[in-house]
């Protein structure tokens, strides 16, 4: 399942940097997460990498976008064009 950012984000610029996907952008009010980019960092690293570094933990998986550890595979796939 993609990663989602909640309302609780502080903008603090941390998670964006990392995410190997460019998923993550400035929204309107807080930083968002691409669904379609989201790839819970799976074909770069073991753990997602935003999760990792958030300093309020409010980066939590999206309960509404499950998806197979083979999908997310999928998905880095077609995104790096590999």
């Amino acid at each position: 399942m993609a990663l989602l950012i909640t309302d609780e984000c502080i903008n603090c610029d941390v998670c964006e940097p990392v995410c190997p996907n460019e998923a993550i952008s400035q929204g309107a009010e807080i930083y968002e997460i691409n669904p379609d980019l989201c790839t819970e960092c799976v074909g770069h690293f073991d753990q997602p990498q935003c999760q990792q570094v958030c300093p309020i933990s409010c980066i939590p998986f999206d309960p509404d976008r499950r998806e197979t550890q083979a999908e997310l595979m999928e998905k880095y796939m077609r995104i790096t064009n590999r």
